[in-house]
């Protein structure tokens, strides 16, 4: 119950960061617009990267219904890389945008940006780490025991719910500006 409460205030949360975006985001201030600072191309390979992550997690999770212990975690490992190359991209983004002057500081569009893909990164990253110590705790500490498994459903639908969240980003921050 307590994650499903969880869950309910991290929608409130990206509820709200995605109203300021909507709010903020035509707020250029004289910068630049979303088309000219973002790649379709770019963007397009960030989303695949969380969107396989995704289906490997889904993979996973089918062979921990099996009780195949190597096969969830060679899954589960598929998925941090697909989720670190996510992460990768987000940060070499985000980096870029600055280097060329377009950081958070520039307009209200690009505050509402960052913090908007920010706040999913982070919640991307804490994933990652959930991810790492619930794998090592598989390996080295009880297996598929019905706590452990209780915790990769939890974190199941939690990697879902960042994925269903991103696509949110990728149509109304990225789709619907560069159109």
């Amino acid at each position: 119950m307590g994650f499903w409460i969880y869950l309910m205030s991290d929608c409130i949360i990206f509820g709200t960061l995605f109203a300021t975006y909507a709010v903020l985001g035509y707020g250029y201030g004289g910068g630049p617009s979303p088309a000219d600072l973002f790649s379709p191309g770019f963007v397009f390979v960030e989303t695949a990267f969380l969107l396989f992550s995704s289906i490997t997690f889904g993979m996973g999770m089918l062979r921990a219904d099996k009780g195949d212990v190597d096969g969830l975690l060679k899954w589960l490992g598929i998925t941090a890389v697909f989720g670190v190359l996510f992460i990768a991209m987000e940060i070499y983004e985000f980096n870029h945008l600055v280097h060329i002057g377009a950081g958070p500081d520039r307009s209200a569009f690009l505050s509402s940006f960052f913090l908007l893909v920010g706040t999913h990164g982070l919640h991307v990253t804490f994933g990652l780490v959930w991810l790492g110590t619930l794998a090592a705790q598989i390996k080295w500490k009880g297996g598929l025991s019905e706590a452990n498994t209780r915790r990769l459903g939890t974190l199941s639908m939690f990697w879902h719910f960042l994925d269903l969240i991103w696509i949110g980003v990728f149509s109304f921050v990225y789709l619907v500006r560069l159109v």
